[in-house]
């Protein structure tokens, strides 16, 4: 088995505040490791959005969003083209990164799970499971425990523990320890 195998966690992951002010990133992984939010083939973050104000526009990108915690957001383009309100947790929400979202909050801070694929190199399989689930090998990918603890394989990590994965392509075997567990699943693959 080849590639880099890294475990975090959620609290530990620094946060980065926006240059608009508006709330903070704390990135989980990009790739290639180091390169700067105009060359990566694919990142995936938490953001947690305090303010109104609208999305970076990043052009040739694919992004999805995922409502953690929180009241949600109002996600929309001026020109009616996308009008999506983002309140109802762990569901993913899929759009261009080229198109020029605003967003209003639709109460108190929220906290959201971000997805980028550069569209033509990368495409993002992001799935929230709530039973035990054999995901197929991707070469790329992010899994994060939201609620309770999984067992991936022979490990077990707890609420906001997660692994990521690069340079190698993973099988994984999902089994949550409790009813209520949640996990987030995203699988990098070449588009």
């Amino acid at each position: 088995m080849s590639g880099v195998l890294r475990r975090f966690s959620r609290a530990s992951l620094p946060a980065t505040p926006w240059k608009n002010g508006g709330g903070t990133t704390q990135e989980i992984a990009s790739w290639p490791q180091g390169t700067g939010l105009d060359s990566f083939g694919w990142r995936v973050s938490i953001a947690t959005i305090a303010a109104a104000g609208p999305f970076s526009v990043f052009a040739g990108v694919d992004r999805s969003i995922t409502l953690l915690e929180g009241d949600g957001v109002r996600l929309f383009t001026h020109d009616g083209r996308i009008e999506h309100r983002l309140d109802v947790a762990l569901q993913p929400f899929a759009f261009s990164g080229d198109e020029p979202i605003d967003c209003t909050l639709l109460g108190g801070a929220s906290n959201d799970f971000n997805v980028m694929t550069r569209r033509g190199q990368w495409r993002a399989d992001v799935r929230v499971l709530d039973r035990a689930a054999a995901l197929a090998p991707a070469p790329h990918g992010v899994l994060l425990a939201l609620r309770g603890a999984w067992r991936l394989d022979d490990e077990v990590f707890g609420e906001g523990e997660g692994l990521q994965w690069t340079d190698g392509a993973r099988a994984w075997h999902a089994l949550p320890e409790g009813p209520e567990a949640r996990l987030l699943a995203v699988r990098i693959l070449p588009a």
